[in-house]
Protein backbone atom coordinates (compact mmCIF):
# COMPACT_ATOMS: atom_id res chain seq x y z
CA UNK A 1 0.00 0.00 0.00
CA UNK A 2 1.44 3.39 -0.93
CA UNK A 3 0.70 6.73 0.66
CA UNK A 4 0.71 10.26 -0.68
CA UNK A 5 2.37 13.02 1.29
CA UNK A 6 1.09 16.59 1.15
CA UNK A 7 3.86 19.15 1.07
CA UNK A 8 3.31 22.86 1.71
CA UNK A 9 4.11 25.55 -0.82
CA UNK A 10 7.76 26.61 -0.47
CA UNK A 11 6.76 30.11 0.63
CA UNK A 12 4.25 28.83 3.19
CA UNK A 13 5.20 29.16 6.84
CA UNK A 14 4.44 26.12 8.95
CA UNK A 15 3.98 26.05 12.70
CA UNK A 16 3.30 23.19 15.05
CA UNK A 17 -0.32 22.85 16.13
CA UNK A 18 -1.91 20.17 18.26
CA UNK A 19 -4.60 17.83 17.01
CA UNK A 20 -7.67 16.51 18.74
CA UNK A 21 -10.18 13.81 17.95
CA UNK A 22 -9.99 10.05 18.07
CA UNK A 23 -7.31 8.75 15.75
CA UNK A 24 -4.67 7.31 18.07
CA UNK A 25 -1.05 8.41 17.98
CA UNK A 26 -1.80 11.68 16.18
CA UNK A 27 -3.34 12.81 19.48
CA UNK A 28 0.03 12.68 21.22
CA UNK A 29 1.73 15.15 18.88
CA UNK A 30 1.63 18.70 17.61
CA UNK A 31 1.62 18.93 13.81
CA UNK A 32 3.03 21.29 11.18
CA UNK A 33 0.48 23.17 9.08
CA UNK A 34 0.16 26.46 7.20
CA UNK A 35 0.20 29.29 9.76
CA UNK A 36 -2.50 31.30 7.94
CA UNK A 37 -4.84 28.31 7.72
CA UNK A 38 -4.34 27.54 11.41
CA UNK A 39 -5.19 31.15 12.32
CA UNK A 40 -8.26 31.01 10.07
CA UNK A 41 -9.27 27.73 11.71
CA UNK A 42 -9.16 29.30 15.17
CA UNK A 43 -11.65 31.89 13.91
CA UNK A 44 -13.92 29.76 11.70
CA UNK A 45 -13.53 26.28 13.19
CA UNK A 46 -12.69 24.86 9.76
CA UNK A 47 -10.39 21.81 9.77
CA UNK A 48 -6.71 22.11 8.79
CA UNK A 49 -4.49 19.53 7.06
CA UNK A 50 -0.99 18.99 8.50
CA UNK A 51 1.88 18.16 6.16
CA UNK A 52 1.69 14.54 7.39
CA UNK A 53 -1.93 14.38 6.20
CA UNK A 54 -3.62 14.67 9.61
CA UNK A 55 -6.84 16.72 9.43
CA UNK A 56 -7.98 18.42 12.64
CA UNK A 57 -9.35 21.60 14.18
CA UNK A 58 -6.59 23.31 16.22
CA UNK A 59 -7.55 23.99 19.82
CA UNK A 60 -4.65 23.10 22.15
CA UNK A 61 -1.27 24.60 23.01
CA UNK A 62 1.20 22.85 20.67
CA UNK A 63 4.12 23.56 23.01
CA UNK A 64 2.74 20.96 25.43
CA UNK A 65 3.27 18.11 22.93
CA UNK A 66 6.21 16.73 20.94
CA UNK A 67 6.24 17.38 17.20
CA UNK A 68 4.78 14.62 15.03
CA UNK A 69 7.75 12.55 13.76
CA UNK A 70 6.26 12.32 10.26
CA UNK A 71 5.69 16.10 10.06
CA UNK A 72 9.23 16.68 11.35
CA UNK A 73 10.72 14.35 8.73
CA UNK A 74 8.76 15.92 5.86
CA UNK A 75 9.57 19.45 7.03
CA UNK A 76 13.30 18.71 7.37
CA UNK A 77 13.34 17.49 3.75
CA UNK A 78 11.83 20.70 2.36
CA UNK A 79 14.09 23.26 0.68
CA UNK A 80 14.97 26.21 2.91
CA UNK A 81 13.33 29.55 2.05
CA UNK A 82 15.34 32.68 1.36
CA UNK A 83 15.96 34.72 4.49
CA UNK A 84 13.95 37.91 4.69
CA UNK A 85 11.46 36.77 2.04
CA UNK A 86 8.15 36.84 3.93
CA UNK A 87 6.00 37.42 0.85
Amino acid sequence: MSSTKILPDQKTEVVPRTSHGGDGDHERFSHYADRNKVTESYITGAPVRAICGKVWVPSRDPKKYPVCPECKEIYSGLPKGESGDDK
